[in-house]
């Protein structure tokens, strides 16, 4: 199959194929079965996801060329959520217009919230456990290891000068003494896009409104007052709505509802479900759906999975046809650095905190310090890491 796709040319939305008869289902199964693989194997977060993504469909079926999958690439950082799911998302709509759209973004995410769902499962059945409690000791501080790792590998990226690092270091002051996430997000987009109009006035008319729009503050998306599984997708659909940056800044917005907020699940729990996201394959989103099964069971991971990715598919459907448009307006440029920089700060701040959870010992500290130094001298999947530190935490529970 991979052979005979190889020579497909790319082009845009609509091209011939599209228009022949009977071709549009079968073009959208190929690319319903193409991320279903991709959404069961895709180990190793948003960079590793995209470059498996690369390799499918640029360099072995054609479907798209190295220019338009830039692009596309530049486009999910315009939007909230989670980026390799939208650019999934974005792909589908390329190759097979509306249908494509949905079977690329539900056969991504479907494999990783089945397996989470699973492991939810077994978790509340079996997570009292001596076994389970030594893997999850050993697990939590290789998860420690690689959020710190990847905050360390996005600082060169996002602090661009030192404007926008002071800008990291006072919302990162901000989240420590509990601002709410959106306005720690909201704040520095507004600082950003001030900065760049004191320098282009002429661009300040009709730009401050802009952050809040994207980012959707709390009076447009109120937490519902009814029942518990009303105020779950609320919260999650709030959440997948205004949350840009990695899927690790994710962390920072679901202890800020549901640990500190709500008080539905403890800080334990919390890095518990985010050892889960990152052993399964698929999006890191996907912690939600642990969660949710947390919270209220099975009806409840699937609300919580249904509500924090719904808004990728609108903003992502929304976007289709403005794409180019907003990747060569300066404002969203000046907009995203200065949220990126918040962003950042917020991975740093949840990484302290959950830091002092998870290192409680010399042999968590030694656990997080070697994935640290393999993270930065190898390429070795986050998967294995993870094995790795289940393996010597159910080594410590059956030796002690």
């Amino acid at each position: 199959m991979d052979e005979h796709h190889a020579g497909t040319p790319a082009g845009p939305p609509g091209h011939d194929r599209e228009r022949e008869p009977g071709s549009r289902w079968r073009t959208t199964g190929e690319v319903a079965l193409l991320f279903l693989k991709l959404g069961t194997i895709a180990f190793g977060g948003p960079a590793a996801h995209t470059a498996m993504m690369r390799d499918e469909l640029v360099r072995r079926r054609g479907w798209v060329s190295d220019q338009r999958f830039v692009d596309l690439m530049g486009a999910t950082n315009l939007i909230p959520g989670p980026n390799s799911t939208e650019l999934a998302i974005h792909l589908g709509y390329d190759r097979a217009r509306w249908r494509g759209l949905i079977a690329a973004g539900v056969c991504f995410i479907l494999p990783a919230a089945l397996i989470v769902t699973a492991l939810a499962w077994a978790y509340v059945t079996y997570g009292s456990t001596p076994a389970a409690g030594g893997v999850l000791y050993g697990v939590v501080p290789v998860v420690i290891a690689i959020i710190a790792h990847a905050l360390f590998g996005l600082l060169r990226t996002v602090i661009k000068n030192v404007w926008l690092g002071a800008l990291a270091v006072a919302a990162l002051a901000a989240y420590l003494l509990g601002v709410n996430e959106l306005l720690v997000l909201a704040a520095g987009a507004l600082l950003a896009v001030a900065a760049r109009a004191v320098h282009r006035p002429d661009r300040l008319q009709g730009v401050l409104a802009a952050p809040w729009l994207t980012l959707g503050g709390s009076p447009l998306f109120p937490d519902p007052t009814g029942g518990q599984l009303a105020q779950l997708f609320g919260t999650m659909l709030k959440i997948g709505s205004v949350l840009y940056g990695s899927g690790y800044v994710l962390l920072a917005f679901l202890r800020g509802d549901f640990v500190d907020r709500l008080g539905w699940i403890t800080n334990q729990q919390l890095i518990d479900a985010i050892s889960i996201g990152q052993v399964t394959p698929g999006p890191v989103f996907t912690t939600a759906t642990f969660l949710g099964y947390l919270i209220a069971g099975p009806i409840g991971a699937f609300l919580a999975t249904v509500a924090i990715f719904l808004p990728s598919f609108v903003f992502v459907g929304l976007l289709t046809k403005l794409t180019d448009w907003l990747r060569s307006r300066a404002w969203t440029s000046a907009l995203l650095d200065g949220v990126n920089g918040a962003a950042l700060a917020l991975m740093a701040g949840v990484s302290f905190q959950l830091g002092r959870t998870a290192i409680i010992d010399p042999l968590t500290a030694v656990i997080a310090l070697a994935t640290l130094g393999l993270l930065w001298k190898t390429r070795l999947n986050n998967a294995y890491l993870i094995a790795a530190g289940a393996a010597i935490g159910l080594a410590h529970t059956l030796l002690t």
